[in-house]
């Protein structure tokens, strides 16, 4: 038996949508690849042979994976998952399209209005990331509570304090400059909230001129990506890394002075969980998912006011023993999130439908 609780005998039942293959790596995929590379050899999982964008991919989905699953129970991990399978567990990260169908474009936003509620609806069961997630989907598309499962996502053991040699390097490869920072993780999307980040940044800036701001995530510099967020103006003090790689990351939060996720939406936000496995100070938004998810391991603002986001900074940048209370509870609190635990419930879930359908 192994950390999943699956035995090498048992017959492989389950089949896994393996659409996530062919995206790139951020937050619900690296839910799909943690979890099925925990599950390997006990799931049957079927892919496209290349990438599928628009369209292409949700007719692959909806016409040709119905019958490459037949006689399997389906897992869908992603949001997405064909409707009239009903012998199907779909994972939902987040209901955005319903709750906030104004940040995507319009062809986008009416196909997941459809589909969200038809695909919860017609499923056999549906796993949330979390009780925010959990409700929103039972409040929205008018599920039993029996039907949606909470599991909460994890984080891998990578994300644990770097050594200052780990972070000199990994400064020195991105190029950032000698003072200390703060660090905001996030991808071009208006939820991330970068607009009011640097506005707070300015009268973070006024009082503290030594301490810089990194946004990893975003182009350097490029200036579609700052029309696309509704920049007219950097502030000074911030520096963009542009993409980072993976192996990066942990020592890059280590590094941080404090890490802020002002997001105004999550279903989960794996980035604040993995800032306090790497022993950093968090601050981040309340309300959605993230008060959920950090509990009292991280100071929270209101992401939608400026002067809230600028003084939950500079309270945590003010106090040294502020900073080490969180960086204790949060170390503490992010150990309550892994991939193994995450697999374990998933395969129990998943098991049980298996032997209902």
């Amino acid at each position: 038996m192994d950390s999943s609780g699956v035995t090498a005998s048992e017959t492989i039942r389950i089949a896994v949508n393996g659409r996530f293959r062919v995206h790139r790596l951020t937050g619900m995929e690296r839910y799909a690849y943690e979890i099925t590379s925990r599950l390997k050899g006990k799931l049957r999982e079927i892919r496209p042979e290349k990438a599928l964008k628009g369209p292409k991919g949700h007719l692959w989905e909806q016409c040709y994976l119905p019958a490459a699953a037949s006689g399997s129970l389906l897992w869908s991990p992603n949001n997405t998952g064909p409707v009239l399978t009903r012998r199907q567990v779909c994972t939902i990260h987040d209901i955005i399209p319903i709750d906030h169908p104004e940040w995507f474009s319009k062809p986008f936003a009416a196909w997941y209005r459809w589909l969200l509620p038809t695909l919860t609806r017609s499923v056999q069961h549906v796993i949330a990331v979390s009780e925010f997630t959990r409700s929103r989907v039972i409040e929205a598309f008018g599920l039993t509570p029996e039907k949606v499962s909470v599991v909460h996502n994890g984080i891998g053991p990578e994300f644990t304090p770097r050594t200052e040699e780990e972070i000199d390097q990994v400064r020195a490869r991105l190029g950032l400059p000698p003072n200390p920072y703060v660090l905001c993780v996030g991808s071009i999307e208006p939820r991330k909230n970068l607009p009011r980040l640097l506005d707070a940044w300015r009268q973070v800036r006024q009082r503290c001129p030594d301490l810089q701001l990194v946004v990893t995530g975003l182009n350097k510099g490029g200036s579609n990506v700052f029309r696309a967020v509704n920049i007219d103006k950097i502030p000074s003090g911030v520096f963009f890394t542009g993409y980072v790689e993976d192996s990066d990351l942990p020592a890059l939060y280590s590094g941080a002075t404090i890490f802020v996720y002002p997001s105004v939406y999550e279903g989960f936000g794996l980035p604040p969980v993995e800032a306090m496995g790497c022993g950093t100070p968090v601050v981040t938004s309340e309300g959605t998912s993230l008060s959920e998810i950090v509990g009292n391991a991280a100071v929270l603002a209101n992401p939608n006011d400026t002067d809230s986001i600028a003084d939950a900074i500079l309270r945590l940048a003010a106090s040294d023993s502020l900073r080490a209370d969180l960086r204790r509870a949060g170390f503490a609190r992010a150990q309550r999130f892994n991939w193994d635990d995450a697999t374990t419930q998933t395969w129990r879930i998943l098991s049980r439908e298996a032997e209902q359908s």
